[in-house]
Order: structure tokens, then sequence, then C-alpha cells
């Protein structure tokens, strides 16, 4: 038998709807119930992290509360939206699909959301993890903060820090209007995933900070990040390996290690990296600029190839544009086994605190080849004077060339 209050209920919302919003029913505000009548004809469902015992005080860890919103919304049907508005601390987070609704999630962080600092609570690498799943959208101008200040020492060696938030084995997903600050390892991550945008952010950390990469991407494919502010203890930008058709653009970087390809060659199971852009940058006192990195051991055969560096300004930066072949291995003898070619420099500008802001170093085992420097115009701060080193490279030299670029060294 229907519940007679029930249809009590439905008939003042549904008079609610006919009669418009100006008015209350038997103590219903018709207001409210107008606009949630809208929200549902947008069709999307509202799942508040506060109706599954989140606290929001501050104090009480509420990850818990969050997993359980998302599970609501995994499992729902038709667009829903995660609703984090408050003051939060939350331990570690994982959103796990695949989910029965096909249609978007957006996981809205609208106030702030703190971590907590205990090392040994986080079993995945992240902090906050999205994996196996689609069609999800990270956004809402929230503040992720890691605390990072507070285990930063325990950085180094075997010890791998959480990442802030991850994306990991997703599809179509989009991270957007977010502030990181102070992550405990890197600040965002795209790995196993495709067909992922990431757009205004802005991403904080010290210089001094160790190894807090403002994002790291590996083996992704179709990734666009653009729009962005990032300013860490380390790259800004890192895209290492397996990773194919990335678009980085519009990036304002500095403090931090500049925009990097690599590390690479590190792992035996690492895999090619090719079609890489990156474009419409500006760099400020950073320590590298365009780089592409590899371990300077016997690493695997992988190609690097594909790579575009163009309309980067440059402003203070000391090694605006390099090669290092032998990273993390110098006064050591092995050559790296990575092959990089169809590399180009292309309308690099600005200024240099370095006397070498060209230096291609490339591995004597597999040389670089293909490597283009097209209207480079670097000047000194102060008097230093400059010049470019080559080694093992094959170079192709095209308009503006300051300093002198270097010729073939192979």
């Amino acid at each position: 038998m229907a519940n007679p209050r029930a249809n009590i209920s439905r008939v003042i919302i549904g008079a609610c709807f006919l009669l418009g919003c100006l008015m209350t029913i038997n103590g219903v505000d018709c207001s409210r119930v107008h606009a949630r009548r809208i929200l549902q004809q947008a069709g999307e469902t509202v799942f508040d992290v506060m109706n599954y015992g989140a606290k929001a005080d501050g104090k009480t860890d509420d990850a818990l509360a969050f997993i359980k919103a998302w599970k609501a919304a995994c499992g729902s049907n038709g667009p829903a939206k995660v609703v984090i508005n408050g003051q939060f601390l939350a331990g570690e987070v994982v959103f796990s699909g695949p989910c029965a609704n096909k249609q978007t999630i957006t996981i809205e962080i609208q106030g702030n959301v703190s971590a907590s600092t205990d090392p040994s609570a986080y079993s995945h690498g992240a902090w906050i993890l999205i994996q196996h799943t689609s069609n999800v959208e990270v956004t809402g101008g929230g503040t992720i903060n890691g605390h990072g200040q507070d285990v930063w020492e325990y950085a180094g060696g075997d010890t791998v820090l959480p990442v802030s938030l991850v994306f990991q084995g997703v599809a179509n997903c989009k991270m957007n209007n977010l502030n990181f600050v102070d992550s405990m390892g890197f600040h965002t991550k795209v790995t196993d995933s495709h067909d992922v945008t990431v757009f205004n952010l802005t991403i904080t950390a010290p210089v001094t900070s160790p190894n807090t990469d403002g994002l790291h991407l590996s083996n992704a494919t179709n990734v666009n990040v653009t729009d962005s502010i990032i300013g860490t203890g380390d790259d800004c930008v890192s895209i290492g390996p397996g990773n194919k058709n990335v678009v980085v653009s519009g990036i304002t970087c500095g403090p931090g290690h500049g925009i990097s390809i690599g590390s690479l060659g590190k792992r035996e199971e690492e895999t090619n990296v090719e079609g890489i852009t990156i474009k419409n940058c500006t760099l400020t006192g950073t320590t590298n600029g365009a780089r592409i990195k590899t371990f300077g051991h016997v690493s695997p055969k992988l190609n690097a190839s594909g790579i575009i560096y163009q309309d980067i300004v440059m402003d203070r930066v000391k090694n605006p544009i390099i090669i290092d072949q032998h990273y993390s291995s110098k006064g050591k003898s092995e050559q790296s086994s990575v092959k990089i070619s169809d590399v180009h420099f292309i309308n690099i500008k600005g200024s240099t605190i370095s006397p070498i802001p060209v230096s291609l170093d490339c591995s004597a085992t597999f040389p670089c080849e293909n490597i283009e420097l097209a209207d480079i115009d670097l000047a000194p701060v102060g008097s230093i004077a400059l010049k470019s080193a080559c080694a093992n490279a094959k170079t192709l030299l095209k308009g503006t060339q300051n300093p002198a670029g270097p010729a073939t060294c192979i």
C-alpha cells in the first residue's frame, strides 16, 4: 500500500513546481523545491560528502565520507556531482571504478582539503587516487594542501612520498580550476591513461621542497596540459616514459627545474616517448628550461622522438636548452641506450645566467640525430660571454643563433 504521507509530499512538490517559487505550502519552501527540480532537469544528481558522515572540522579524518559519496555517485544513473565544500582533513582517498554510471561524474572541491601527514597512512603512493574509471572531472576552485613541510625530511632513497592527486588507468577525464599547495611528493600525476585534459591549475611549493613536481606524466596518450601557473622545488612538468601525443601550452613556470622530458632509461619496462609539443610557455628563474634527460647507464633501449619546444620565453634561466644523457651519472663511463631524434627547439628567447645556455650532451652509443635549433636568441644576465656545448649530436641550425649554435659534433 502506498504511503499516504509520501503521496501528500509529492502533491505539495508538484504544486510548488506548477505555482512557481514565491510561496510556501504546508511548510515546504517552494523556492528550494523549484531549484532542485531544475537541477534534476539538468540531469545532475548531487552527492554532498556532508550527507555521508563528513565533519568538515579540520580535525576529523573525512576520507571515508569522501569515498562513500564517490561510491554512491559511481553507482548512480546519469550525470553526478560529488561536492566537497568546507574545511576538511583527509588521509588516503581512493575513488575507484569501473563505475556503473557511464555519464560524467564531477568531483567539485570548493573548500580546502588538508592531508594527514603520516606517510604510513598511504598504501598506493597517492593521497587522492582516481583509478579505473572514465568521464570524471575534478574541479571546483578549492585548495588541496599536502602539508609536505611536515614530511619532506623523509624524501629520498627508498622513501616515496604520496602524490597529492593521481589519475591512474582513466579515460576522458579532466582536472582543472584547482589550487595545489606543498605536496608531500609530486603534486599531480597522470599514468596509464588516455584522453586527459588538465588546465587552470595553480601549483605552489618552496624552491627547496624535494621531488615536488607540478605534474608528472607516464604511459599516457592524448594529454593536453594548458594555462597553469606552477612553481615548485622540482620540474614544473615532467614527461616520463611511455607518453604519446602530449601538448603542454601556456605554462608559467618558476621556481623549479623547468619543463622536462624524462628522466628516461631508468627501468627495464620503459617504452618510447613520441609526439610531445611544448609551446607558448614562460620560465622564470628556473634551473633548467627546455630539458631532455636520460640516465647515463646501461639502460633499456628506447626512443624519444618527435619532440618540439616552441615559442618559449626564458627569464634568468640557468640552462635554457639542454639535452643531458648523463643525468644522475656524472663521472661514470656508461652510455645511455635511449635514442633521441627529431627534436626541435624553435623560437626560444630571453635571458640566462649560464655561460653555456645551449648544451647537447648525448650518448656516444646512440648519438642524437636531427636536433633542430631555429631562432634561438638568449642574452646573458650581466657581462658573461655565452657559448654552446655539443657532444654526440647531429644538429640543424636555422635563423638567429645567439649564442652561436653548436655544429654537428659526432
